[in-house]
């Protein structure tokens, strides 16, 4: 991993530790918990602290052939309040082509999340469920839009699925020590991570990948 390719702690422990840390954990606190790793494993908090500088969020989701977005959105508990997280999916190489959390779901921030989509990737088809403002913010944009079918719908769902199974022991609820209204910026960074270790290991099917791409060219 060319971020930590300099540091003698290995990838795995690194990205444990931003996990640990992004759930909320103290540095120091995070630096306590991977020394069972082992003596080489073990780094100090400011070690910690230096990698989640070093992690970049923007930049761990560059899908280089995107076909479609699959677009779907899906409530959090963030201490005792609610915020919706929003998905974008690439429908053959089942990677997450981004994601964004908001206080309200609306067609203001559907447009928000898809002007970001084609900063970066392009214009493409968006396949959406039924809500209203996914077809009024393609219209503004210029987008085609489209329904999901039982196939798009499912491929966004197993992947949404995905993040609440790694986040089950928490009841979705992610924490925050700050008191009053929280700025989700944890919440963000902890997402990224996920992102980030989700389209590292996926791996995509070739079975097949000549339907999906006849589908969507």
């Amino acid at each position: 991993m060319s971020l930590f390719e300099r540091e003698r702690t290995s990838a795995e422990t690194v990205l444990y530790a931003l996990y640990l840390y992004f759930l909320g954990l103290s540095f120091r606190n995070t630096s306590r918990a991977i020394r069972p790793f082992g003596e080489d494993e073990g780094r100090s908090h400011v070690a910690v602290w230096k990698w989640v500088q070093k992690f970049n969020p923007r930049r761990i989701y560059r899908c280089k052939r995107v076909s479609a977005f699959l677009i779907d959105e899906t409530m959090l508990q963030i201490g005792s309040d609610q915020a919706w997280l929003w998905i974008a999916v690439e429908p053959i190489h089942r990677q997450i082509l981004g994601v964004h959390i908001s206080r309200h779901r609306n067609m203001l921030v559907a447009e928000s999340f898809l002007r970001s989509l084609i900063r970066i990737y392009g214009k493409y088809t968006v396949y959406s469920d039924g809500g209203s403002w996914y077809p009024e913010a393609c219209h503004y944009l210029g987008l085609k839009h489209l329904l999901h079918s039982p196939f798009e719908k499912s491929i966004v769902e197993r992947t949404i699925e995905y993040l609440k199974d790694r986040t089950e022991a928490f009841d979705d609820y992610y924490p925050c020590m700050k008191t009053g209204s929280c700025n989700l910026r944890h919440v963000h960074k902890w997402i990224y991570l996920f992102v980030f270790m989700h389209n590292t290991v996926v791996k995509s099917s070739t079975k097949f990948d000549d339907l999906r791409r006849w589908k969507y060219s």
